[in-house]
C-alpha cells in the first residue's frame, strides 16, 4: 500500500502565489453547513480510513490488489500525482491528506475516493471502457471531488434532517387525518428517500464540475468527460454498471458539463501552453468489442 505524499512547503507556495485563488475555471463555492450534522470531521475520517483498510485487507486475502509494479496502477498513481496539487483550491484540508491510490483486480466497472484522499479503482473500469488518460483523470477527478466537498458527511447530515423532518410530517399527517401511524411512518420514509436522491443528484453535478476543473488544471482535456459519459451510457445499455447506480447518467448530465466547458477549456489550454482558440479536437478510444 503506497501513499502519495506532496511536499507541504510546495502546497503552501502554490496557495501563496495564487494558484488556488484564481478566478478562472469553475467558481469555488462554500460547502454546505449540513456537514456539521454528519458528525465530527476527524472522526468521520478515521471511520473512512478503517473501512478502506478493511476493504484492502479482504481484497489482499483474495489476491485482488495490484502490486506496485502493475502498469495500470503506475498509470493511476501518475495521474493522481498531477491532480493532487490542485485539490486544496476546493478544500484547504486536502493539503494535509495522506493520499493513496490502489487498484483492485476485478472486472467491476467502478472507482471511488473516500474522505482523506483514499482512492481505489477496479480494473474493469479501465479495460471495459478502454479509457484514455484524460478519461481516467475525469473519473478520478469526479471521485476526488466527492471527498474534497465532503459529500459523504454532508449527505449524512442531510439524511438526519430529512429523516427527522419526514417523521414529524408523518406524525402530524397521521394525527390530522386520523390514519394509522405506521402508514404515516412509511410515507415519511418514502419522502425522506426522495429528498436524499435529490441531494445526491446535486452532489453528482458538483462532482462532475469540480472534477473537470481539477483535470483541466492538471493538463487533462476536460472534453474527455463528455466522451466518458457517452461510453458509460453505451456500455450500460447492455450490462448495467455498478458505477452508474450511484452516478446517474443521461443527457442532462452531459448538457451541464457542456454548459460549463467554456470555463475550463482556457484553463486546460493554459496548462498545456496552447491557444484556447485553436485547441485540437478531442479523440477518444473505441470501446472494446464484446
Amino acid at each position: 500500500m503506497k501513499k502519495l505524499k506532496l511536499n507541504a512547503a510546495l502546497l503552501a507556495l502554490l496557495v501563496c502565489t495564487g494558484v488556488y485563488a484564481q478566478n478562472d475555471g469553475i467558481p469555488v463555492t462554500s460547502m454546505s453547513r449540513l456537514r456539521g450534522l454528519g458528525g465530527d470531521a476527524s472522526q468521520f475520517d478515521q471511520q473512512s480510513k478503517l473501512q478502506y483498510n478493511q476493504m484492502l485487507s479482504e481484497a489482499h486475502k483474495k489476491d485482488a490488489v495490484a502490486t506496485d509494479r502493475n502498469p495500470q496502477l503506475i498509470r493511476l498513481r501518475a495521474i493522481a500525482k498531477r491532480l493532487i496539487p490542485f485539490t486544496a483550491r476546493w478544500n484547504p484540508d486536502a493539503a494535509k491528506w495522506q493520499w493513496e491510490v490502489n487498484l483492485l483486480n476485478s472486472p467491476t466497472v467502478n472507482a471511488f475516493c473516500m474522505p482523506g484522499g483514499r482512492i481505489a479503482f477496479y480494473n474493469g473500469i479501465l479495460t471495459k471502457l478502454n479509457l484514455t488518460d484524460d478519461e481516467v483523470a475525469m473519473v478520478m477527478g469526479h471521485e476526488i471531488a466527492h471527498a474534497l466537498r465532503e459529500h459523504a458527511r454532508e449527505q449524512a447530515g442531510k439524511n438526519t434532517v430529512t429523516s427527522v423532518g419526514a417523521r414529524i410530517l408523518g406524525a402530524v399527517g397521521s394525527a390530522y387525518f386520523g390514519v394509522d401511524p405506521r402508514v404515516g411512518d412509511a410515507a415519511a420514509g418514502m419522502a425522506a428517500q426522495g429528498l436524499a436522491l435529490k441531494y445526491s443528484r446535486g452532489d453528482e453535478t458538483e462532482a462532475d464540475l469540480v472534477g473537470m476543473d481539477l483535470a483541466a488544471r492538471a493538463g487533462f482535456d476536460p472534453r474527455a468527460g463528455i466522451a466518458l459519459w457517452q461510453k458509460m451510457g453505451s456500455v450500460n445499455k447492455s450490462q448495467p454498471l455498478p458505477f452508474l447506480s450511484t452516478h446517474p447518467s443521461g443527457k442532462d448530465r452531459i448538457n451541464e458539463m457542456n454548459k460549463n466547458m467554456h470555463l475550463v477549456l482556457p484553463v486546460y489550454a493554459k496548462a498545456k501552453g496552447l491557444d484556447p482558440a485553436a485547441l485540437p479536437a478531442y479523440h477518444s478510444l473505441a470501446l472494446p468489442r464484446s
